[in-house]
């Protein structure tokens, strides 16, 4: 066209690599051939011609909120005669509909996030990965920490619900992990901070979230109730950690884990290796965060309890055993997420693990053979019938041989060689190896020998070394006084 503003037709098309009947071709039409192209039009008939506009139109104007699928159901309801292959053309033409006439949709506002600024935090379960310890499935949820900026990531192992000690003892640990702190910490409406009271009501922190973060010197805010795309900075990572986590399970070849530590060394790995794609961009922001006080704050709750003549306590409807001797005492415990620590006092004495109540509101039990077996020993009856029975037993094999025994002996013999087990098992420190033992009578279909398992694990004296001494001649010493008098002299 630039040679034809100059030329003839023939010889613009010849300058321009076309033949003359291309060129008076293009000379009369000038459009390109992608312009030329006539409409597609319908080949066969439309099925929704009839009842688009007269039915359905009406139907999405009284239910904006209705799905396709519905309709197209009572479409068929209604003109048995519709082809049932019309669903992809309907869920097409309603879409294209909403868009030319249906309601405003609610708009996502993408947020510039300042460095130092802000962090999340919020708890994700993850009962559908079916992870196992020891076998036995694994009913837990993580707590999960995140920078908005830099994409830091922590992850903690939570057991029980979403409690303020479990957010302050998984908040602490993302923080002195981090080693700073943000200017503003945001949650969604978690009981365990705000009490939630009222949506008019601001001002409903609990009172130890607003003392966690003030000692941290964080603002704690949160989103709306019922937005959760507020938090997208947080809950769009719930599902990228699961996958990671789930994808480290696959090539693991295995769900199950030896001890709760193995997991949670399992999780720590995963979430490093997605900090460390982001180590530049935390760096950064690390050096713009707030400095963290002198000490960690208290990350637990803290109660007293009474030890009863049952040999334990009960707390949150479940039942701890502790040595006999503590009975009558009053004792101060440190409430964790996975744990129970005991004082008496200000002197610490043991560490429990926590544990959680049965289903329907049942009481829960905690119970160690070995503050009671002294005991059990002067009443072995008490064994049968005893409230926490299958709790007492260490190991599944215990139980199953206890199973056995009431099979085949009378109760009363039944309870006396389980409890002399359990003292044996007590006594000789050899809980899993007599575990074993008794794990190969229930396979060879025979009653344990009390006596011959007392003697393979009987304690062994340790036999003392022969020890030769040579004393030392007098004269020896002699010698060396005739030498420090010819040194004197």
């Amino acid at each position: 066209m630039k040679y034809r503003l100059k030329e003839q037709p023939t010889k613009a098309g010849a300058r321009a690599g076309f033949s003359a009947a291309t060129a008076y071709r293009i000379e009369q039409d000038p459009r390109p051939p992608s312009q030329k192209k006539a409409p597609r039009e319908r080949r066969r008939p439309d099925p929704l011609a009839g009842i688009f506009d007269a039915e359905i139109v009406p139907l999405l104007q009284s239910a904006p909120g209705i799905r396709p699928v519905a309709v197209l159901d009572e479409m068929l309801r209604r003109h048995p005669d519709l082809p049932c292959n019309v669903r992809r053309t309907l869920e097409r033409r309603i879409r294209d509909w909403r868009a030319l006439h249906g309601e405003d949709r609610d708009v996502m506002f993408r947020q510039v996030h300042e460095p130092g600024r802000l962090a999340l935090s919020d708890f994700t379960e993850m009962d559908s990965l079916a992870v196992s310890v020891a076998g036995v499935a694994l009913e837990h949820r993580l707590y999960h920490f995140r920078l908005a900026c830099s994409g830091f990531e922590h992850a903690h192992v939570i057991l029980g619900g979403e409690s303020y000690v479990a957010l302050a003892e998984g908040l602490q640990n993302a923080l002195w992990a981090l080693g700073g702190a943000p200017r503003e910490h945001r949650s969604d409406s978690l009981s365990a901070a705000f009490r939630n009271l009222e949506p008019e009501t601001r001002d409903d922190l609990t009172t130890r979230y607003e003392a966690l973060c003030v000692h941290y010197g964080m603002q704690p805010t949160r989103n709306n109730r019922g937005i959760a795309h507020e938090n997208g900075a947080i809950e769009s990572p719930h599902g990228h950690l699961k996958s990671a986590v789930r994808d480290a399970l696959l090539l693991r070849g295995s769900n199950d884990f030896v001890e709760l530590e193995a997991y949670r060394r399992f999780i720590d790995e995963i979430v490093g290796r997605i900090n460390a794609r982001n180590g530049k961009r935390i760096e950064a922001e690390r050096a713009l965060l707030q400095p963290l006080p002198a000490q960690r704050t208290s990350d637990y709750e803290e109660t007293r309890v009474y030890v009863t003549t049952t040999g334990g306590f009960v707390l949150r409807k479940v039942f701890y055993t502790v040595p006999s001797r503590l009975i009558g005492h009053r004792l101060r415990v440190r409430l964790y997420d996975d744990r129970l620590e005991l004082f008496l006092g200000s002197t610490a004495l043991m560490t429990l693990q926590r544990g959680r109540p049965g289903p329907n509101g049942k009481h829960g039990h905690v119970v160690n053979y070995r503050h009671i077996i002294h005991a059990l020993r002067r009443k072995p009856m008490a064994l049968l019938n005893l409230v926490y029975r299958d709790q007492i037993f260490p190991r599944e094999a215990y139980r199953l041989t206890f199973d056995r025994l009431l099979e085949q002996l009378p109760e009363r013999a039944a309870c006396k060689t389980m409890v002399e087990l359990l003292s044996l098992a007590h006594e000789r420190n050899c809980e899993a190896q007599l575990a074993q033992a008794l794990e190969q009578c229930l396979a060879d279909g025979q009653l344990p020998d009390l006596e011959a398992l007392r003697s393979r694990f009987e304690a062994k004296s340790a036999s003392l070394p022969q020890a030769n001494v040579q004393l030392a001649s007098l004269r020896d010493y002699e010698a060396l006084l005739d030498l420090e008098t010819e040194v004197a002299a």
